[in-house]
């Protein structure tokens, strides 16, 4: 059987899961940094209660957390059901089992909710998407996209990925996106195509293996860097 979804469902994930998905230092912590897709991951929250806020951007981010409540629920129940039935696409260590993974995706769901209506105040969730952000050019040190790009390959072309691509360029001094395979651990169609045009652009391309590994072939990033240098670090 292979996992299927129709629409973008919302999944969150916690702040060590985006350490590992981006192999993120101390030091690159304390950059500015967007999340982009972010859905309700309590990353955003985690990093405001270390003192280091960032910025996170989703369309769902327009709703009241009542609706995003709703919606988790709405979604919940198939996600884990589609997980429960292939089981044999995840490697099973970090997380043990599938009650575990639903236990912990619903407390990063649940953080994140109580977190958004102050958030949202504070301006650090804002309503937008790809392939169109509301910020100037390099306005942060890192943007990161995790679980959307190249894992909706069967959703989104691969003309919304260069164009979603190269808008995170142009907001960010570099762009790390996990991860590179889609739902069912099949490497995506887009990558190469991906790099060759990036490469072209004269963007610094890597794919690089990180310490997170939940599907079987998905623990490897992308890591996209201007040709004039690497992060600027914020003072």
């Amino acid at each position: 059987m292979d996992l299927h979804y129709t629409e973008i469902v919302p999944w969150g994930r916690s702040f060590d899961e985006y350490r590992d998905m981006f192999g993120l230092s101390q030091e690159e912590l304390s950059l500015k940094i967007v999340g982009v897709g972010d859905g309700p991951a309590s990353f955003n929250s985690q990093m405001y209660q270390r003192g280091t806020p960032i910025i996170s951007i989703d369309p769902i981010y327009r709703y009241s957390v009542q609706e995003l409540r709703a919606r988790i629920k709405a979604t919940y129940d198939d996600v884990i059901a589609q997980t429960r039935a292939n089981q044999d696409k995840f490697v099973w260590t970090h997380i043990a089992s599938v009650d575990e993974l639903a236990k912990r995706r619903m407390q990063a769901m649940n953080q994140f909710c109580e977190d958004f209506e102050c958030g949202k105040r504070q301006g650090r969730y804002v309503d937008a998407a790809l392939p169109n952000l509301p910020f100037p050019d390099r306005q942060f040190d890192l943007a990161l996209s995790s679980h959307f790009l190249f894992l909706y390959s069967g959703n989104r072309d691969l003309e919304f990925h260069l164009q979603s691509i190269r808008e995170l360029l142009r907001v960010a001094e570099e762009v790390r996106i996990f991860p590179l395979v889609d739902f069912n651990s099949e490497p995506s169609p887009f990558l190469l195509p991906v790099l060759a045009a990036l490469e072209a652009d004269n963007v610094i391309c890597s794919v690089e293996g990180v310490p997170y590994h939940f599907q079987k072939t998905g623990n490897e990033m992308l890591r996209l860097k201007h040709q004039s240098g690497g992060i600027l670090h914020g003072t």
